[in-house]
């Protein structure tokens, strides 16, 4: 696995969106010393400068002077966003700059990158890591968050080789391991791995804090709830969007997990036993199957 990505020297990195996801990309190749600079765009200038104190990017720029300086773009930013982002930033790409993300879905995100940057979005090469951590902003960064990880690569048709594995490079360059599917093939599969888990986070979540009882039953909560609601403390935002992004996809999972448990509920108030036993035996089994992998 290549640890750096020397083919890209002497370089300047540009990352929109300076928080866990974003950050860490920065801790990740500077430690690498990939880049000759790393710049930083974002919102909240506490963060930015966060970011600068650890290290992870060099200096806090405007986004027109991020796409002016930077020869690799990576935004991460909540997915509903992108447009807004690659619209502003295109006309001040430099000719031979390349631009992937990091966003959880990829139809959408393709589709706003295609009308915001028209003829340039050959040099968009669409990724999405899968790491992260339920707490969000620069202070979370880690420079190892991607070592071992998964970055999914959606390459377009309008990519030159050359690009995408330029982009591939970048990723191996955080100490990830990388991996390519088509867009839509991604939406379904992170719809039932990703996307649904953090949907049902948030709402059991929201069950407990919304009851009567709320302080008693969380102060009695313990590791099974907190290992099964840690994710709810996830970028609101981030996973509002997301939701809405994925929305075909999603409510297809949702809608089988609903009558999954609808199934489950009529096992319990029919105290067929045999029945849950054998579902449970089920999924336990594979639990234990894919953990071991």
């Amino acid at each position: 696995m290549t640890q750096n990505t020397s083919a890209l020297k002497p370089l300047t990195l540009g990352i929109v969106g300076v928080g866990l996801i974003g950050a860490s990309i920065g801790l990740a190749h500077k430690q690498a010393k990939s880049f000759d600079k790393v710049l930083g765009v974002g919102r909240s200038e506490v963060n930015l400068n966060e970011a600068i104190k650890l290290g992870a990017i060099d200096q806090a720029v405007s986004l027109e002077q991020c796409a002016k300086e930077s020869d690799v773009i990576v935004v991460c930013v909540p997915v509903a966003q992108t447009f807004s982002i690659l619209h502003a930033i295109e006309p001040h790409l430099k000719q031979n700059a390349l631009i992937t993300d990091a966003g959880s879905t990829k139809t959408d995100v393709i589709m706003a990158a295609k009308t915001a940057l028209g003829d340039k979005v050959a040099q968009f090469i669409p990724a999405h890591p899968i790491a992260g951590g339920a707490q969000h902003g620069a202070n979370a960064a880690k420079a190892d968050l991607y070592q071992g990880k998964e970055v999914i690569l959606c390459p377009l048709q309008e990519n030159a080789p050359a690009a995408v594995e330029a982009i591939n490079e970048f990723w191996l360059g955080t100490g990830a391991n990388t991996h390519r599917m088509s867009s839509l093939q991604h939406d379904a599969v992170f719809a039932a791995i990703s996307h649904l888990p953090h949907v049902l986070s948030f709402a059991l979540m929201l069950q407990v804090a919304n009851s009567e009882d709320a302080n008693v039953k969380l102060g009695h909560a313990g590791a099974g709830f907190r290992d099964f609601t840690r994710i709810a403390a996830s970028s609101p935002e981030m996973w509002r969007d997301i939701s809405l992004a994925n929305k075909t996809a999603l409510l297809k999972e949702l809608d089988q997990y609903l009558n999954l448990t609808k199934q489950l509920r009529d096992m319990i108030a029919k105290e067929d036993g045999d029945a849950l036993l054998k579902a449970f035996t089920r999924a336990s089994a594979e639990r234990q199957k894919w953990e071991g992998r």
